[in-house]
């Protein structure tokens, strides 16, 4: 019930500051119930050994297999480390890790089966992650402990198969290829709460929200730069789900640090599963490509999206909308508000031609098609009409943004056949050092907007109609 209660009081605040907007649908986001039980099941019960030295898989598994037998529980761990491969937790589970606890993940990618699964927009085989919600409902991992990926090695595997792979131009299939454990991924679940735990050091993704809705993200931390710079280390990813909420977070990564994706080019468009129903709140974010990133796989759609009250520090991208001329789908009713920015690459970034040694997949000559490997195939599979390949990008809406010592304030460039529509920005104060473009646009309209550069550069509009970008003087 206190569960029930808190949530209702999230949605009626959020329908508070959203008054007017028409975005009643505030209200919903979230999951509605958590874990009822409150039976303890300790699992240094079930023979773990706390000290990092053995792998503890089996007997983790079966305290949360215990626990669900009896209708759910807690499952709770003694202060130490625990060294672990995937684990897979079950309906009326809550896993709660508690100060001094650590979750230590193995280092061997034998300890993570492969299931099946979405990896970058594509549905394909690939290692469970380290934790593991699939096809489940009424879950929740809270606690104060660590969830230590120990993610470097596969780091080191990754950029080892660049080495060879991008020579041979596979550098679309290297990041599909070279296959890396998630940290936490909720697949085709609903009610799920994640709250209060330290994530670090993900070998790929920390979180995945996959196929899910009624999700509720609060108060994580994740560190992902500790040891080096992972590649895709992404923070949180929402990914063709919808009515999810995520608030008090503390991202420092090496690529996306909040993003919202949904499927790519052919096997993204045959799903065609969007993500929608989206609050993001009062969060922060360190180093990472994007405070916010939409894409880059859009074929799905993605919408209905609230991102209010961030901080972005140091991230590459602040608005980070991407795509590509092969993913299709739409990205429309987006509202970015009360956002501050220091220190960033380029606010506001937008893109339809993203990465194209990565987004374009091509067969180089020597390869045979038919002795591909099953996910090869998917990426090599043409979209047709080519038309159902073009982007969409529409109604955004910036409000109450600050930004500080960027490098760049706008670089926004669509299509010839899409372009940028109906972007609104309104009290928005931007200092970079230069300030960058618009091209091929659409109805964009600025009210209040001050956009001041080192430079002394002016914001560049081409190709565009309808445009109402006067700047104000503040």
């Amino acid at each position: 019930m206190l569960f029930l209660l808190c949530t209702s009081f999230i949605g009626q605040k959020l329908m508070a500051q959203t008054a007017g907007t028409k975005m009643d649908w505030v209200s919903k986001v979230g999951a509605h119930s958590s874990p009822i039980k409150k039976t303890e099941f300790k699992v240094n019960a079930y023979g773990v050994v706390n000290d990092s030295t053995a792998l503890n898989t089996k007997a983790i598994q079966k305290a949360i297999d215990a626990c669900a037998a009896k209708g759910g529980g807690i499952v709770t761990f003694a202060p130490g480390k625990y060294l672990t491969g995937s684990v897979f937790l079950k309906k009326g589970v809550q896993l709660r890790l508690d100060k001094g606890v650590e979750i230590k993940g193995s280092q061997d990618i034998k300890d993570y089966p492969e299931i099946d699964t979405r990896i970058a927009g594509i549905e394909m085989k690939w290692p469970a992650a380290l934790i593991n919600v699939l096809d489940q409902q009424q879950v929740a991992v809270t606690g104060e402990g660590l969830v230590n990926a120990q993610g470097k090695v596969f780091w080191d595997y990754y950029w080892n198969l660049r080495k060879e792979y991008d020579p041979k131009g596979l550098r679309w299939i290297v990041d599909y290829d070279a296959k890396r454990p998630r940290t936490l991924l909720v697949s085709n679940s609903s009610d799920v709460t994640i709250k209060g735990i330290t994530l670090q050091q993900a070998g790929f993704w920390t979180v995945q929200l996959l196929y899910s809705k009624n999700v509720t993200v609060d108060g994580i931390t994740i560190r992902n730069n500790i040891g080096g710079h992972g590649p895709s280390t992404d923070g949180i990813d929402v990914d063709s789900s919808s009515w999810v909420l995520i608030q008090n977070c503390d991202i420092d990564c090496n690529d996306d640090d909040f993003c919202l994706k949904a499927g790519r080019d052919w096997d993204g468009l045959r799903v065609n599963r969007p993500t929608e129903y989206v609050v993001i709140r009062d969060c922060v974010a360190r180093k990472g490509a994007g405070l916010l990133t939409l894409g880059s796989e859009t074929s799905g759609s993605i919408r209905h999206v609230l991102a209010t009250n961030l901080v972005g520090n140091g991230t590459s991208n602040g608005l980070n909308i991407k795509s590509a001329t092969t993913r299709g789908g739409t990205i429309e009713d987006i509202h970015f508000e009360n956002i501050t920015m220091n220190g960033v690459g380029t606010a506001m970034q937008i893109t339809m031609n993203w990465n194209p040694s990565y987004s374009y997949s091509k067969l180089p000559e020597g390869y045979t098609e038919e002795t591909l490997p099953p996910h090869w195939k998917k990426m090599l599979t043409k979209v047709e009409p080519a038309s159902k390949g073009i982007p969409h990008f529409k109604d955004v809406f910036l409000e109450n943004v600050k930004v500080t010592d960027a490098k760049k304030a706008i670089n926004a460039i669509g299509l010839q056949e899409s372009e940028l529509i109906n972007f609104n920005l309104k009290n928005v104060t931007i200092e970079a050092a230069t300030a960058g473009d618009i091209e091929l646009a659409q109805g964009w309209k600025f009210d209040q907007v001050s956009i001041k550069t080192k430079d002394n550069s002016q914001l560049g509009v081409k190709s565009s109609s309808n445009m109402k970008i006067a700047m104000s003087e503040k």
